[in-house]
């Protein structure tokens, strides 16, 4: 048994991406149930929020799962760049019938400066916290720590996770450039390294002593023994569980999730302000031309991509949304997520008794 594994408290090498807007307290309570590590995404949330969230997966398991928070840097106004912004997008809005937003809200709070957020993870003390966008202080993290909490941290080159391995979390979670939702850059202003998730595990496996989660493109049990073939302890899976009866994904994303013959994905800014993989959509076509600094920055942006999505869904448009969606979505398929999780352990099974008899 991998020691990693047990110290998480799952018996499967398969963790639930903890997609924020789309993962659920029921499909984090299947994978647990099932074996997996369940996850759920709380950055989108007030702490009262989370809090409830929480209680409501340990009413459906007692199995440990993973609660995520964003720990972006905190924003800072930049009004001239929001207006801007409005601006490019009120014609949009125009098309149905709709007005942009005055002015641009910070929507979500960083974990870095999020007090009350801190105090839920103390209070309730989840088996597991995930960090995306960077870490919070050493303080924080030696708290996490000293509550018996397993810390896992998302980086996407060789840099992050060194500073993430220094930051003593237990684990590294190896976001590929394949992965669907937002990359996981500590500063996006940096260039993106762009690496893909068979690289990026291999040199963090070869680098660090901390375990390695390998996360982006990976849709079946195949995918999950080449990455431990390449070092990682366990494998992250997001795109995967998106058409789950649990997920909280809507009609118009399915839809464009499971049409295998078209679905196409592409990295964007314009949604939310970060660098970020969705399926290709009104809008993401509608920033393809718009350079990266005209858009405001994260989250502002994304006070603006919601509103206009609202206003589109209205109008019975569905293709304004935050369709996150990894490179491989063609392979997702339609099933429960317990079921899910069953079927990937099959599949894992099948892959590494292939390699043991080739």
């Amino acid at each position: 048994m991998n020691p990693f594994l047990t110290k998480l408290g799952i018996t499967l090498p398969i963790i639930q991406a903890p997609m924020a807007g789309t993962s659920t307290p029921a499909m984090a309570a299947a994978v647990s149930n099932a074996g997996g590590l369940g996850s759920v995404g709380v950055g989108a949330m007030t702490a009262e929020a989370a809090r409830k969230t929480i209680g409501e997966i340990r009413k459906a398991t007692n199995r440990a799962f993973n609660v995520n928070v964003f720990c972006h840097r905190p924003s800072l106004a930049d009004p001239a760049r929001e207006s801007a912004w409005i601006e490019k997008l009120r014609p949009t809005f125009a098309t149905y019938g709709a007005e942009p937003p005055a002015t641009l809200r910070e929507i979500y709070k960083s974990f870095v400066s999020d007090e009350a957020m801190f105090d839920v993870m103390m209070l309730e003390r989840p088996a597991v916290v995930s960090f995306h966008f960077g870490l919070p202080s050493p303080a924080k993290i030696a708290a996490l720590r000293s509550a018996g909490i397993i810390l896992l941290a998302s980086a996407t080159n060789l840099e992050e996770a060194k500073i993430v391995a220094a930051a003593g979390i237990d684990a590294v979670v190896a976001q590929g450039y394949e992965a669907g939702g937002h990359r996981g850059m500590f500063d996006p202003a940096k260039p993106d390294e762009c690496l893909g998730t068979t690289a990026l595990t291999r040199i963090l496996a070869q680098n660090l002593k901390i375990p390695v989660i390998s996360a982006g493109g990976i849709m079946d049990g195949a995918g999950i023994a080449a990455c431990l073939a390449l070092g990682a302890s366990a494998a992250q899976l997001g795109t995967a569980f998106v058409a789950c009866p649990e997920s909280d994904a809507d009609v118009a994303y399915r839809a464009a999730l499971l049409d295998r013959a078209n679905v196409r994905t592409t990295l964007t800014t314009s949604i939310s302000g970060r660098p970020a993989r969705c399926i290709v959509n009104k809008f993401t076509t509608l920033a393809d031309s718009v350079p990266v600094q005209e858009i405001a920055a994260y989250p502002m942006a994304y006070d603006a991509g919601k509103a206009l999505n609202a206003a589109a869904k209205a109008k019975g448009e569905y293709a304004f949304g935050a369709q996150w969606a990894g490179q491989a979505a063609a392979l997702a398929r339609v099933m429960p997520a317990g079921l899910l999780v069953a079927e990937l352990h099959a599949e894992l099974e099948r892959a590494l008794a292939n390699t043991r008899v080739n």
